[in-house]
């Protein structure tokens, strides 16, 4: 029943902060490139200074990456929109936030905050190191330039200047970056249709990302690319960032498709209302024998005279070795009813299908007045979108506005 992907490092205004471990990739990364510049521009310091100066500097620029996420993640919840967690990973950082905004103006407002605040960092640091720092004079080579800073404004030049890329970055008007976000918010204004509003900064996202594909690529065979040079680890870093912007703003824009369907629907139009169960006293072969064996479930809800102590699935079989199956009972392994996600049947299927994603579980026991009503699988919405789909329900759906 774990939430979210990646550890767990802390928890900021209600909000688990968590590491991927892509993270750890990009973090050793930063910190070697920016050892590595240091090394070839400044000559007077130590080994340990420079590595040091390099780390602090990675560590600190994705603090401000989780500023960014977090000014995301505090306005989502000011217009009651919950974030369960924020994971840094490879390509930065993403806020988990359970639904897409219920307005355009709150869309807008929970998108250009995250840039803003990207924006404040960059110019406030480079501010400060502006008044405080020492004077510096004008220098045509970098290394001299650089000689005339201390290592605290140099990290603070550095960390200052990338954050303000960030926030140019994160503005290209290309869905789901938070500039293609804003320019949907601002086409859903106008039109009042959510998902068209969607598909159109996707095709503005997949464009871009295209057209980072092609100018990665030629920059591998030896193209200058202004402001990005040219070079084979560049013209590849530029392609993959493309990549992965066209794959997630259509990934993006089937999440929306997918909500549109399911919202409005029920719960009960798509439980099964007598789910196969078992008992807390059964043992593990006699549920894997007489249950599992002769079914496609994938997990049980655990009854004792007709209440819901919990749900056991095949993932906590297969936690028992084969040899404990008859002198282990189900609820030695089970989750305990207080620590699974439960919904209603009278409940949004959108709803549903979010818990069960960000609780990664197939199976979502149905309670109405205490008892259990049904299970809902994932397998069930899964057939539900794929009869709408054949159907024709990937059409304009229902508008948002």
């Amino acid at each position: 029943m774990q939430r979210g992907r990646g550890f767990r490092i802390g928890r900021l205004f209600g909000i688990d902060i968590r590491i991927d471990w892509t993270w750890l990739i990009i973090f050793a990364l930063v910190t070697y490139s920016l050892g590595v510049v240091l090394g070839e521009l400044q000559v007077d310091w130590e080994p340990e200074l420079r590595w040091g100066i390099a780390a602090a500097s990675a560590l600190l620029f994705f603090v401000s990456v989780l500023a960014h996420e977090l000014a995301h993640s505090l306005v989502s919840q000011a217009y009651g929109n919950p974030v369960d967690s924020i994971t840094l990973f490879l390509f930065g950082g993403v806020a988990e936030i359970r639904e897409e905004p219920e307005t355009a103006m709150g869309e807008f407002f929970m998108a250009i905050v995250g840039p803003l605040s990207s924006l404040v960092i960059g110019g406030v640091l480079l501010l400060l190191v502006g008044l405080l720092a020492e004077p510096v004079a004008p220098a045509e080579d970098p290394a001299a330039l650089i000689g005339q800073l201390g290592p605290i404004a140099l990290m603070a030049t550095w960390v200052g200047s990338v954050n303000l890329v960030l926030a140019a970055f994160n503005m290209i008007p290309g869905f789901p970056l938070d500039g293609g976000r804003v320019l949907r918010s601002i086409l859903w204004a106008i039109t009042g249709n959510l998902r068209a509003a969607t598909r159109w900064a996707t095709w503005v996202g997949q464009g871009f990302g295209w057209l980072m594909i092609v100018s990665g690529i030629s920059m591998v065979f030896g193209v200058t690319i202004p402001f990005l040079g040219t070079g084979l680890v560049n013209g590849l870093w530029l392609a993959f960032i493309g990549w992965y912007l066209n794959n997630a703003a259509e990934q993006s824009y089937q999440r929306v498709v997918i909500q549109d369907i399911l919202e409005g629907v029920p719960v009960t139009r798509m439980m099964r209302k007598d789910p196969p169960t078992t008992s807390p006293s059964e043992s593990v072969e006699s549920l894997v024998y007489e249950s599992i064996m002769g079914t496609d479930e994938h997990a049980f809800p655990v009854l004792d005279n007709g209440q819901l102590k919990g749900i056991v699935t095949l993932a906590d079989v297969r936690s028992v070795p084969r040899e404990r199956w008859p002198e282990t009972t189900v609820r030695e392994i089970m989750t305990p009813v207080k620590e699974c996600a439960l919904t209603r049947s009278d409940r949004d299927a959108a709803e549903a299908m979010q818990k069960l994603a960000t609780c990664d579980v197939h199976e979502l026991p149905i309670m109405d007045n205490g008892q259990l009503a049904g299970v809902l699988r994932r397998q069930d919405l899964i057939q539900w979108l794929r009869l709408h789909t054949e159907s024709g329900g990937w059409g304009q759906g229902p508008v948002r506005g």
